[in-house]
């Protein structure tokens, strides 16, 4: 009995997951352009991405082969930000959100699996430990124009590891956010905040997944490019 109590758990699982990412399909279809958010758009339709948030509930992540456990975080992550601007929206920036002693990344609002979470618990507790990837941060995004772009299209375990080359690509070849002047290559934040990630250096990172950047050869010095915290809002 306790076997096919088990075996049932585990397939309800496996088909909200599946569920989850037909639900996430037709949001971001709908509503994600060019890696910006029609935020306008999905207030007046938010019970689709309450659907979706709510199949995650129901998903148990142990339940999943590893990618699709890493697909269904990011996922996560990235819809639970844009519930969280929604339900403070219109909001010109996510740092607008939260208060003096709590970041919008500490609120607990999340739920993955029935766990409560906040977003930086989801990524510094989970993604980040758990699967040791640097390229999960350009997946994972914050709402914010100097973030990478949303990606249109869920990320799914047996295509994540295709689809995070392709964002880690994307952003490295964003002049906007990585450019290089004289000697100096001017990196996103991201490269500084999360250094530790980046054990061989934002140089040979950039080397690896850009390695045709112009003039990177005569780069001999990192420098921070200015990160915009504006919404990520379609126009």
């Amino acid at each position: 009995m306790r076997y096919i109590i088990t075996i049932t758990i585990f397939l309800l699982s496996v088909t909200a997951y599946a569920d989850n990412l037909t639900i996430y399909t037709e949001l971001l279809d709908r509503y994600v352009k060019n890696g910006l958010v029609d935020y306008d758009g999905l207030k007046r339709n938010e019970s689709l991405l309450d659907d979706y948030l709510d199949s995650v509930k129901t998903t148990v992540p142990d339940d999943l082969p590893r990618n699709d456990q890493l697909a269904l975080y990011i996922n996560a992550y990235n819809a639970c930000t844009m519930k969280l601007i929604l339900k403070h929206y219109p909001v010109k920036s996510i740092k607008d959100i939260g208060g003096l002693f709590k970041s919008p990344w500490d609120i607990e609002f999340c739920r993955v699996g029935c766990a409560p979470m906040t977003l930086d618990e989801i990524e510094h507790e989970i993604i980040r430990p758990t699967f040791k990837d640097n390229r999960i941060h350009f997946a994972v995004n914050c709402a914010s124009m100097g973030c990478p772009k949303l990606l249109d299209e869920p990320y799914r375990g047996e295509t994540i590891d295709v689809q995070l080359d392709m964002v880690t690509k994307r952003f490295l070849r964003n002049g906007e956010k990585n450019y290089i002047e004289g000697s100096r290559l001017y990196a996103s934040r991201i490269f500084d905040w999360y250094d530790e990630d980046f054990p061989n250096g934002t140089l040979a990172f950039f080397r690896r997944y850009y390695p045709d950047m112009q003039g990177l050869s005569m780069v001999d010095k990192v420098k921070n490019a200015d990160y915009d915290w504006s919404l990520n809002k379609a126009d």
